[in-house]
């Protein structure tokens, strides 16, 4: 579902949007938002044909969208990713990195090879990602980084402990990249669904064949990605270094409008750690919300 009022499927025109992991999920439906609210967005994801499955049909939908494969766990694929945005588009406004691997396995049964598979594309992803654009966000005055978060971002939970690591970096990479990028106008963020969604495990294809009860408890990837849409929105130096709650974004939305009166309270779930988070983020910078 998209959100209408105040021109929701216009909100970004003009804006140029790269979305890694966009072939299932979350990933999918961020991407989808943003063409959507009338970006210009590339979708990335390692396995092509279940990008296909997923964005099929949108091109005659009038969203202007580019579908590339991409394994985030390759500098030089990243970079090429993101020449090809240029020569399409001239400027890259927003990266969202949604590429995740979660696979539930204990940590005896986590082999070397395992582990560094799982980091490289849940953490080591966002740090490629970010050094592709770093320079053209630069150069263009500023832009959106943003990560997916989730409760494993905040705690541990018993056969995840290599996605968990994955999860604490990204809110690690958020605050300390967010003091760095700051001159620079580039706004690091992280949001997390804040609802049930389909696990990562569970294919486009494997997913038609869950029986509809239990589906109808995953929440609409494409609606939760209006709250990415709304952050883009956002000017890059009005919100840096936070941690935000997709559905609460999403319900305000619904309530009051996309330019809704904000309050820490109806965007994340921990309004007193986003106050603390921005006293550091003032105290490092000398920059105030």
């Amino acid at each position: 579902m998209i959100l209408e009022g105040n021109s929701a499927t216009t909100r970004l025109e003009g804006k140029v949007v790269l979305v890694t992991g966009a072939g299932r999920g979350l990933g999918s439906g961020i991407a989808k938002a943003f063409a959507g609210a009338g970006g210009r967005v590339c979708a990335t994801d390692v396995d092509e044909a279940e990008m296909e499955a997923s964005f099929m049909g949108m091109e005659t939908s009038g969203s202007r969208l580019l579908k590339l494969p991409l394994d985030v766990t390759d500098p030089e694929a990243f970079d090429y990713v993101v020449r090809r945005v240029l020569d399409e588009w001239g400027r890259l406004d927003v990266l969202v990195h949604a590429a995740v691997i979660m696979p539930l396995i204990s940590f005896e049964e986590t082999s070397h090879a395992g582990w560094w598979r799982e980091v490289i594309i849940n953490l080591g992803g966002l740090f490629n990602g970010t050094k592709a654009v770093w320079e053209v966000m630069k150069d263009q005055g500023g832009g959106h980084i943003m990560s997916v978060a989730s409760l494993s971002s905040f705690h541990g939970f018993a056969n995840e402990v290599a996605y968990c690591v994955g999860k604490h970096g990204q809110e690690g990479f958020t605050k300390s990249l967010s003091i760095e990028a700051a001159p620079h106008n580039i706004a690091i963020n992280a949001i997390g669904p804040g609802r049930r969604i389909k696990p990562s495990g569970v294919t486009v294809a494997e997913a038609e064949s869950v029986p509809e009860d239990v589906k109808s408890t995953w929440a609409d990837p494409t609606e939760l990605g209006q709250a990415f849409v709304w952050l883009a929105g956002q000017p890059p130096n009005r919100f840096t270094g936070l941690c935000f709650n997709a559905g609460m974004i999403v319900d305000a939305i619904g309530t009051e409008g996309w330019d809704f009166d904000f309050a820490p309270g109806k965007v994340t779930s921990d309004p007193e750690g986003m106050k603390s988070r921005w006293g550091w983020y003032a105290s490092q910078t000398g920059l105030g919300y």
